[in-house]
């Protein structure tokens, strides 16, 4: 079983090069991997909340959010698990595109995205600042599925998948990276695929 598995990766390895990162399997479908229950948070409740190391903090709900111009990305994403998809097509609100409307403090290094549920997902400024990431809550076309994390979650892909945290409620701006949710459990401080930064 295990060879097999070994197998299959290096086929897809020689398939697919570069494109693939280190120790990765590709799929079709989009695994559902959770933990805990999942939280489902009608857009009429939802809110989204802009707080910490900012000069305003800062909330919107569903029709304010969704109201900001959108943007499309199509890229791969990568699983911790070992899976990776390729072409997914997401849209929302581009990061670049809310940094326009906050003014975060020089003393702010990173952020700390908060969920409906009580997960966290750190990222650091240089990591979060990227014109691919978004808080997206449409995949192919349709609402974001809220066993993926809708309404709305955070679009990270060039980190490993759980830095893109669902069902997100709020993004704390912070003076220094600190672990969350899962950095506590051991898991890598920033998750590169290609470096395999899997665990701490």
């Amino acid at each position: 079983m295990v060879f097999d598995i070994m197998r299959r990766r290096e086929k897809d390895r020689e398939r697919y090069g570069d494109r693939l990162p280190p120790g990765q399997k590709v799929v079709e479908d989009w695994p559902v991997l959770t933990y805990g229950g999942v939280p489902k948070v009608s857009t009429k409740d939802w809110q989204f909340r802009v707080f910490g190391l900012v000069e305003d903090e800062a909330t919107f709900d569903w029709q304010q959010f969704t109201a900001l111009p959108r943007t499309k990305v199509q890229t791969d994403i990568h699983c911790v698990t070992t899976w990776s998809k390729f072409d997914t097509n997401f849209e929302g609100l581009a990061v670049t595109e809310l940094m326009k409307r906050i003014r975060v403090k020089p003393e702010a290094k990173a952020v700390m995205a908060h969920c409906y549920g009580g997960y966290t997902a750190n990222l650091t400024m240089e990591d979060f600042l990227r014109p691919e990431n978004l808080l997206a809550y449409i995949y192919e076309g349709e609402p974001l599925p809220v066993e993926h994390g809708g309404p709305c979650r955070l679009f990270v892909p060039h980190l490993y998948f759980w830095k893109s945290a669902k069902w997100l409620n709020g993004l704390e701006f912070i003076s220094r990276d600190m672990p969350g949710f899962w950095e506590r459990y051991g898991y890598h401080l920033r998750g590169d695929p290609w470096k395999e930064e899997r665990y701490s």
